[in-house]
This record gives C-alpha cells, structure tokens and sequence, in this order.
C-alpha cells in the first residue's frame, strides 16, 4: 500500500498524518511553516513514508506554496487538491469536528481512498506567478477605486471631497504603473507574447482579458480537455432535479470566481463581435433559452476557444469554432 502523507498548512505552522496499515494515524502537530519546518519534515518522512509517498495537501492561497515547491525539490509526488474536494468528502464522513490535525487526517485519508485520481503538482513558472500577483493586484486596486468613486457621489463637505479625490488620484496612478509592470512582462517574455497573442486573435479578448486567462489558468497543458478547463472555472452546467422540478441547469460555480468575474463583460461583447458565439446565441434564443442561460453559455464557448487556441498554438479561427 502506498503511503499517503496528508498536510493542513496554516499561514505559521502545519499539521501532518498518514493512515497506518492497523487503521490508526501516525501525526504531528503545529510544525513551523518555514525551512527549519520543512527539514524537521523531511527527517519525520524519512523514517515514517517511503521515498514514493504521495503527500497531499490543499491549495490555501499562497501559504502551502513554499512547502509544496520545497518537496517539490526533493523528488516527493505532491498532490495540492481543490479545497472543495476534502470539503466535500469531509461532509461524506460526516465529520463535526475541525481542528487542524483533524483536517490532516482528513487529507491522509482522502488520498488513500483516492489513490488512482491523485495527479501529481509541479512549481509553476516565475513569470507566471509574476502575472497572477500583478493581475490579482488590478483587480484589488480597481475595487478600491470603485469603492472611492461610490464616496465621491455622496460627499457634501468639500475637505471630504478633496481627500476622496486625493486617494483616487493614487489609485489613478497605481494602476497605471501596474498596467505598465504587466506590459513588460509580456515585451520581456516570448512564450508569455506569443500566448498573449494568440488569445487577442479571438474577437472579443483584448490584453487586460488575455493577461487574466494566463494568469489564471497557469500551464494550458494541465488540463486534459475543454470540459476540464471549464470545471476549473466553474462553468460547468450543473442538472439540479428534485422532486417535481426537473431539468433545472445552472452552472457550478466551483472554480474561480475570478475568471468567471472577468470573462462576463468579454463574453457580452463576443455576443456582437464573434460570429461563432453570436450563432450559438442565436440558436438558443430560437430555443427559448433565457439572457442569463446564453450569457453564461457565450462565458463557456469564449473560455473554450481561448482553451483551444492556446493548445492548439493556432490563432482563432471562426469557421473551426462554428463547426463545434
């Protein structure tokens, strides 16, 4: 049987378990999440998991990354899961208790009961870890702007307004360097130009769309299949029946919020200017289907054509995607 070691990473410490062969778990608890951690780690696996051990862990904003890229290093097979996963099975052993060593036990065993879907991780590259901080950066700066210009319109005292605008002023300016930062990412990278390129090849992705898909979606060749990519995004449909309500689709929902989010003004826009969503939508409305329904569906096909391109290393061609 091959050993699974499962990890909690909270942003100071982590928490570490595997199954034993009589049922019980071997644990570790509140172990520095920081090199001398990651070495008292090593010597712990060494004497309790064999050199194929799978160690899996949860993704958790950017605190399992520095663990996860150091076991990385030193040949172990990392599995870093989508939080719904464990959640969802945690829920299936109806667990009522959450405690970090807990939630490590959980994740020892969710993986040996999952052995065969285990997929391995792998570092991503700088740049694109570089993209994803600046993009995610715009998007928390452009909040921030939105939030001050809501101010703005309900301010009477002339000192209030003149500090709202003070601040937006800045935020002017912060996201201008920013869009600047992101611009010579891509001048100063072929691989990540070219993948830009080929993405504003689509009607209806411009730069700011095409920065966030890269970000977002990493190395394209991870996923297996368009239905994949859309799972990541949430956009999957979901068939919801109960009872006398049949047939009832939405989409997910489990992925990131922030593609989705940043693929819905593109996608109204593809609705006019790309003739293979503006068919699709067509063909819907002569079903019936509702705004909302061909909205999300144009989100679908315009996140699979960029899906396409990128792996295809072909720019968007409309007779192609009007075939599928």
């Amino acid at each position: 049987m091959t050993a699974v070691v499962g990890i909690d990473i909270a942003k100071h410490t982590f928490d570490i378990a595997t199954l034993q062969s009589n049922g019980k778990h071997r644990t570790k608890a509140k172990m520095p999440n920081d090199l001398k951690g990651f070495e008292a780690l090593q010597q712990w696996l060494l004497k309790h998991a064999e050199p194929q051990a799978w160690i899996v862990m949860e993704a958790t904003g950017i605190y399992h990354e520095a663990l996860a890229e150091w076991l990385f290093k030193q040949g172990y097979r990392v599995c870093v899961l989508n939080p719904a996963q464990p959640a969802f099975y945690a829920r299936s052993q109806l667990q009522r208790v959450k405690t970090d060593k807990v939630d490590a036990k959980l994740l020892a065993d969710y993986g040996s009961r999952h052995l065969a879907e285990l997929r391995s991780w792998q570092p991503e590259a700088p740049e694109i870890r570089r993209l994803r901080a600046l993009v995610h950066r715009l998007k928390d700066i452009q909040e921030l702007e939105q939030i001050e210009r809501n101010r703005l319109e309900s301010a009477q005292e002339s000192k209030v307004r003149d500090s709202i605008q003070s601040v937006l002023d800045h935020l002017k300016k912060q996201t201008d360097e920013t869009l600047k930062a992101i611009k010579q990412l891509f001048d100063d990278n072929d691989d990540l130009r070219g993948k830009r390129d080929l993405l504003t090849s689509i009607d209806g992705i411009a730069d700011r769309t095409a920065a966030l898909l890269l970000a977002e979606l990493g190395d394209i060749q991870r996923f297996d299949s368009s239905k994949a990519v859309t799972a990541f995004s949430g956009l999957n449909p979901r068939l919801q029946e109960s009872g006398k309500h049949k047939g009832h689709v939405r989409i997910s929902r489990m992925g990131s919020a922030r593609l989705r989010a940043g693929l819905y003004m593109p996608a109204v826009s593809s609705l006019t200017h790309n003739r293979a969503i503006r068919e699709m939508a067509e063909r819907m409305k002569a079903k019936g289907k509702a705004g909302k329904q061909i909205a999300c569906a144009a989100m679908r096909k315009l996140l699979c054509i960029a899906y396409g391109v990128l792996k295809s290393g072909r720019p968007f061609e409309p007779t192609l995607a009007i075939a599928r």
